[in-house]
């Protein structure tokens, strides 16, 4: 639990923690991952429109980079999020 200490002292929103927790959790050695927004409110029992709104959360306080992904055929896929690891 003291791995997250930063970010249970933060400034941030209970969803945005959740949020944040949920992705660290699917992050590789490297801080990224890519669930899908219905993916993560699914698991986490949260509506998309909160979870977009975590997602924002977390970009401005500068914990969370995302980047869109695109199919071959020029279609939208799941965002890739870089998970910032926090100050122990």
């Amino acid at each position: 639990m003291a791995y997250f200490t930063s970010v249970y002292t933060s400034e941030l929103s209970h969803r945005a923690r959740a949020v944040y927790m949920y992705l660290h959790d699917r992050a590789d050695k490297d801080g990224k991952c890519y669930p899908a927004i219905g993916t993560i409110a699914r698991e986490l029992k949260l509506s998309r429109s909160t979870v977009k709104r975590a997602i924002t959360d977390l970009e401005q306080s500068g914990r969370l980079r995302k980047e869109q992904r695109w199919r071959e055929n020029g279609g939208k896929s799941s965002n890739l999020y870089y998970i910032k690891q926090p100050d122990s």
